[in-house]
């Protein structure tokens, strides 16, 4: 599948060089009045973070800058901008200390939240288990994982929770890739621990601290962390507590292979932080992406009809391998849009400068913070005209060209995404044969589902939709 981010990320290659500054310094984009602190700009995020930001982004432009005392932030949805922040610019930016925090709460200092020297080592040590050739070796148990499943859903169903049932296939596939094995009962638990801390994540990252997790309000928490500590916890025990010549060749070996070789720079507490992370990142946004691709499949019934028939065609009824996945040209086109219309992670997490830097001719000092709200920027008439319909041939060869950084469902620059192969493969493996033995449709009188930010994006309730077999 075809992307605007180059696969080798040449982060400097081609890249433009940062635009002379053209505003004196102590200036700043336009954006809404603060008043006295600015602190009703958080509560309007908190309630509606991109309805708050879609409205500045139209009366403001593409920077826009809000006053949260003690901080200052810029709003960046310029393609150009975004692209000069964090290809030209990334050696100056750190994540946001706060998001960084909320995360780790569960993510330890794994991949994810891991900055400088730390994050370089760890992120140079995984690659080669998520380049697009160390993704082929996953297809099969990605598409034995697809079989046990659906053997499982009904023949027919007119309000079948396809939602949930992703998610389950989702945790499924990454328990298969992580730990050699299927999902437990425990698995199944961990989906409701997952949506827990995403619900309890989206609230505090608005707040400058949490409360401590004993406090008496939050025992849904507690229990959440301690579901999915049990889980990637006793995997590696039980691992460990194996004959390594029977390890299997699982994501966990690999990272356990380089604890044996360096234990002091990856401890046993690093393996378990990765683990956790593509447990939590390999479901998560892969689900989420798949219960919206069912959705528009359901909306657009001839989008649904042209993608089954590649699949027939080019599959003829058989499991498909990665060696079919580049024929898979529409189908791949389908979820593009998808990723389009309902990115997995909508905003960016947020980055901060750790030294002045000069962005589209303005001089901004350190410490300033920088948002990058993807969602709106792949919602742009501009770049994508009738922003809000579902149409895959944007992404066909031959279709107006995408401007750079328009598009970038798993962001850009050398935090761009470490597992966006292995997810497109996972989501077309997935998506190819639901077609193969699946129609889903929308139920009568069911209005299109709203979209809710918590840490990812998810329908605002649980997407149910029909669902027939194929004769």
């Amino acid at each position: 599948m075809k992307t605007t981010t180059p696969p080798s990320c040449p982060f400097h290659a081609g890249a433009a060089s940062s635009a002379p500054a053209s505003h004196p310094p102590g200036t700043w984009p336009p954006g809404p009045p603060s008043g006295l602190t600015g602190w009703r700009f958080l509560r309007a995020m908190s309630r509606d973070l991109l309805g708050a930001l879609s409205g500045w982004r139209d009366a403001y432009g593409g920077m826009v800058h809000l006053r949260i005392w003690p901080e200052h932030q810029i709003v960046v949805t310029d393609p150009e901008r975004v692209r000069e922040l964090l290809v030209d610019h990334h050696d100056a930016l750190v994540r946001w200390e706060r998001a960084v925090d909320v995360f780790a709460q569960v993510h330890g200092h794994s991949t994810l939240t891991s900055e400088g020297a730390a994050w370089r080592t760890k992120r140079h040590a995984l690659q080669r288990a998520f380049t697009p050739k160390a993704v082929q070796a996953f297809a099969p148990a990605i598409a034995a994982a697809a079989d046990a499943a659906y053997a499982r859903w009904p023949q027919a169903d007119g309000a079948w929770p396809i939602e949930s049932a992703f998610t389950s296939l989702g945790m499924d596939v990454i328990m298969r890739m992580t730990f050699s094995c299927g999902a437990t009962a425990d698995t199944r638990e961990a989906e409701w621990a997952v949506h827990q801390l995403s619900v309890e994540g989206a609230a505090e990252m608005y707040w400058p601290k949490s409360w401590p997790d004993w406090m008496p309000w939050k025992a849904k928490k507690r229990r959440a962390l301690a579901t999915l500590d049990r889980l990637i916890d006793g995997h590696v025990r039980a691992r460990m507590a194996s004959p390594q010549a029977e390890w299997p060749q699982d994501l966990l070996t690999r990272l356990l292979a380089l604890h044996v070789e360096d234990p002091a720079t990856w401890p046993l507490k690093a393996v378990r932080d990765e683990c956790m992370s593509a447990f939590l990142a390999g479901h998560e946004t892969t689900a989420a992406t798949l219960t919206w691709w069912s959705w528009c499949m359901a909306a657009n019934p001839s989008a649904q009809a042209a993608a089954r028939a590649e699949v027939d065609a080019v599959l003829q009824g058989r499991r498909p391998t990665a060696a079919d996945l580049p024929a898979l040209a529409y189908l791949g086109r389908t979820l593009q849009e998808t990723l389009r219309l309902h990115p997995a992670a909508p905003v960016l997490i947020t980055r901060r400068s750790v030294r002045p830097i000069t962005l589209g001719g303005w001089q901004l000092p350190a410490r300033t913070m920088f948002g990058i709200p993807l969602h709106l920027m792949h919602h742009d008439a501009r770049w994508f005209p009738e922003p809000d319909a579902f149409r895959p041939e944007r992404f066909a060869p031959g279709a107006p060209a995408i401007p750079r950084g328009a598009f970038m469902p798993f962001g850009t620059g050398p935090r761009v995404c470490l597992g966006q192969h292995l997810a497109l493969a996972e989501m077309t493996v997935l998506a190819a044969m639901f077609l193969q033995r699946y129609q889903v449709d929308v139920p009568a009188g069911m209005a299109p589902p709203k979209p809710v930010f918590n840490i990812t994006l998810r329908p605002e309730t649980p997407l149910t939709l029909r669902l027939a077999a194929r004769t």
